[in-house]
């Protein structure tokens, strides 16, 4: 059984990697090779165009930047439906949207293919580790015929309903993310403030009620001033956008993400799109 995998950015590089050490043989295809070549050393096969992956593959992951990019890789003059063989699977674990998962799912069927849409939380932490948490969704028979690949890159893997519900999962993920978000950042700059001890607040907080995902991993490379991108701040933008969009489809007001969205859009201003999330702390050591 040959994987494909379109994708090799922070996120995609790990999983690949530990679908390597699982003797899954992987094809590869990255919009700039040099950023495949950590995974093509670790024995990954580089194909020249999403066409030429689906080409090799029967089972086709990708993991890529924004909507735009997945509908270029599925439905572009090289892209991945250019080329699929009736019966593949193709699971797409980009954050995208709802409508555009849908999308994929309702052509894909007109050619017998399989089609799943499976974005992931636990960011490069749990892309390396092989902890990721996956959402899925599409037709619960293929999720079945996928599992145990799932298992290899994720601890926790939840089937959500038809096509569009593992996006729609993923955005409820990143409207509960901007909270803890802020409120890590507005919990430090307050603790400082009143001149507390960080490193000790933030293991009192996190053994307390207090305790989330954010602080824990992303706490840490606050103090040490540590900005890498284990997620970036352009694509959580991304991520909130969509959000917000689809919640105005459910004709929903959320003022806490939008709040959220309006401090990561002027991060994005201040040319920190490219920092890691954690970076939101800038915007208020600026303000001093």
């Amino acid at each position: 059984m040959k994987l494909g995998f379109i994708g090799t950015g922070v996120m995609g590089t790990g999983i690949i990697i530990n679908l390597l050490k699982a003797n899954y043989p992987v094809v590869v295809y990255n919009r700039t090779k040099a950023h495949a070549q950590t995974v093509i050393d670790r024995g990954a096969v580089w194909a020249d165009t999403p066409q030429a992956v689906a080409e090799q593959a029967n089972i086709v992951f990708s993991m890529v930047g924004y909507p735009q990019d997945v509908e270029q890789v599925y439905f572009g003059k090289q892209g991945l439906f250019k080329s699929a063989k009736s019966h593949s699977y193709f699971i797409d674990m980009t954050t995208s949207t709802p409508t555009l998962a849908k999308k994929i799912a309702e052509l894909g069927a007109r050619d017998h293919l399989h089609i799943l849409d499976a974005p992931v939380s636990g960011g490069d932490i749990g892309a390396k580790k092989g902890t990721l948490t996956i959402m899925v969704g599409g037709k619960r028979s293929d999720y079945e015929q996928l599992r145990t690949i799932f298992e290899v890159i994720g601890t926790k893997i939840h089937y959500f309903g038809p096509a569009g519900s593992g996006q729609h999962a993923k955005m409820a993920n990143q409207i509960m993310i901007a909270g803890t978000m802020t409120g890590l950042t507005e919990m430090l700059v307050y603790a400082q403030a009143a001149h507390l001890d960080l490193n000790q607040l933030l293991d009192a907080v996190g053994t307390g009620s207090g305790a989330n995902w954010s602080l824990s991993n992303y706490g840490p490379r606050i103090l040490a001033g540590d900005y890498a991108p284990g997620f970036y701040t352009k694509h959580f933008l991304k991520d909130l956008r969509i959000a917000l969009d689809e919640a105005k489809r459910l004709h929903l007001n959320l003022p806490a993400t939008t709040l959220a969205e309006k401090l990561y859009a002027e991060m994005s201003e201040k040319g920190l799109g490219n920092s890691g999330t954690q970076a939101l702390i800038k915007l208020y050591q600026s303000t001093k």
